[in-house]
């Protein structure tokens, strides 16, 4: 017993020296990576607990107190909803700190750079207190998590709208035929991928004998707009270029597979219901592992691109942080910060709410489809109006500028 009880407290010990070296390690340079890490890890607690909490959840009389006691799906879902509620409430409150950080000067640069440990605690009390909040508290979460993660869809949606002008303009600033080459070449291998794709989403989801009349309007809609951009883009008047259409397009194709491949398993017109019912540990753990690589992506987009988060009175882009003597780092600290803490931390809030609708369904399939990920009518809904929306978003960029020439875009 006695040496049990040491080597319970030298394993203590060590891990809370590991902690220290890591956190002490975490640099200016590495502070955002830090926050991405910690994102992740975020969501494996919340996908564990999805597996493995329901019977201790069950067992607690503040959490578990109807007359009749709910499935197991309900405290798998709820899991999933406390741990993301301690996260978003955790990175809204950063975001609330930093609101009106100009320069490096203020003292709550070094509030965001640093303190990681004291950080760490503040978000597993955070997390740990969220199972002791009421029910109703956790309920309303779950319904203003549905609009935070559309408003998550809308940033992603405008960043790659500005990834893909960007993209653009920066090989057609060459001026070299090798570059026009290379667009074209790009563009006619995404238009190529686009109608190959969209013929699997028929094969798949239009089964033969069976009425699919729904999942035909999506991909037939998808061709169509693929068509539509290609046709405003080479407009005269708009002069716009070939290569966002294609992207676009290819996107638009993939969101709306995406949203095909959520449809009930059950369902007759999804194709991937003869695969299996279940999902794997293996093909969970990947579908996880999408998900945590496109929201952390996208937050991290969002928190560096200039062009849309960076206040006012900052550069469009930070220098890198090189050795100072005191003077210069005086005078580096009276520079404007590069980009704004506080909408970077408010993605990392809406990419909480999003991850939580992700791993539940949007709250309401899990019933209907078990185990799986992302998989329900509402998730369905959401992908093809994200595709919409991207599209009109797009269309918007080039006619803008022509609608209120006055006006820069």
């Amino acid at each position: 017993m006695w040496a049990a009880s040491c080597l319970a407290s030298c394993c203590a010990a060590c891990a809370c020296d590991a902690c220290r070296t890591v956190v002490s390690g975490i640099s200016r340079r590495s502070a955002r990576i830090a926050y991405c890490g910690l994102f992740a890890f975020s969501l494996i607690v919340a996908w564990i607990l999805r597996e493995v909490a329901a019977p201790l959840m069950e067992s607690l009389p503040w959490i578990n107190h109807f007359s009749h006691t709910p499935s197991r799906e309900w405290f798998e879902t709820d899991a999933v909803l406390r741990v993301s509620l301690g996260n978003f409430l955790f990175f809204t409150i950063l975001a609330v700190l930093m609101i009106g950080v100009k320069t490096q000067r203020d003292p709550r640069d070094s509030m965001h750079h640093g303190g990681w440990m004291m950080k760490i605690i503040c978000w597993f009390i955070l997390v740990i207190f969220m199972f002791f909040v009421p029910n109703e508290i956790i309920s309303f979460y779950e319904t203003i998590s549905k609009f935070g993660s559309g408003m998550f869809l809308l940033v992603q949606v405008m960043l790659l709208l500005d990834f893909v002008h960007g993209w653009n303009d920066k090989w057609v600033g060459f001026d070299e035929q090798f570059w026009y080459v290379a667009l074209f070449v790009v563009s006619l291998v995404c238009y190529v991928a686009t109608f190959a794709f969209s013929g699997v989403l028929y094969h798949l989801f239009t089964p033969s004998g069976q009425d699919c009349g729904l999942n035909v309007f999506f991909i037939t809609m998808t061709l169509i707009l693929a068509f539509v951009f290609a046709i405003v883009a080479l407009h005269p008047a708009v002069n716009g270029s070939v290569l966002p259409a294609s992207v676009i397009s290819l996107y638009c194709t993939y969101l709306c597979y995406s949203a095909l491949a959520s449809e009930p398993r059950d369902y007759e017109c999804n194709g991937l219901h003869k695969h299996s019912k279940a999902v794997s540990t293996g093909t969970l753990t990947l579908g996880l592992l999408t998900t945590v690589l496109s929201v952390v992506y996208s937050a991290v987009r969002a928190g560096s691109s200039a062009a849309v988060l960076s206040p006012p009175s900052s550069p469009r882009a930070g220098k890198p942080l090189l050795p100072l003597d005191a003077r210069e780092e005086e005078e580096e600290k009276a520079k404007p910060v590069s980009y704004s803490y506080a909408f970077f931390h408010l993605i990392f809030s809406l990419a909480s709410m999003y991850s939580a609708m992700l791993l539940t369904g949007w709250s309401t399939s899990v019933g209907e489809s078990g185990k799986l990920v992302d998989v329900g009518w509402p998730s369905v809904w959401v992908r093809i109006v994200t595709s919409w929306a991207t599209a009109l978003l797009y269309i918007w960029s080039l006619l803008a500028p022509i609608m209120f020439p006055e006006r820069e875009f």
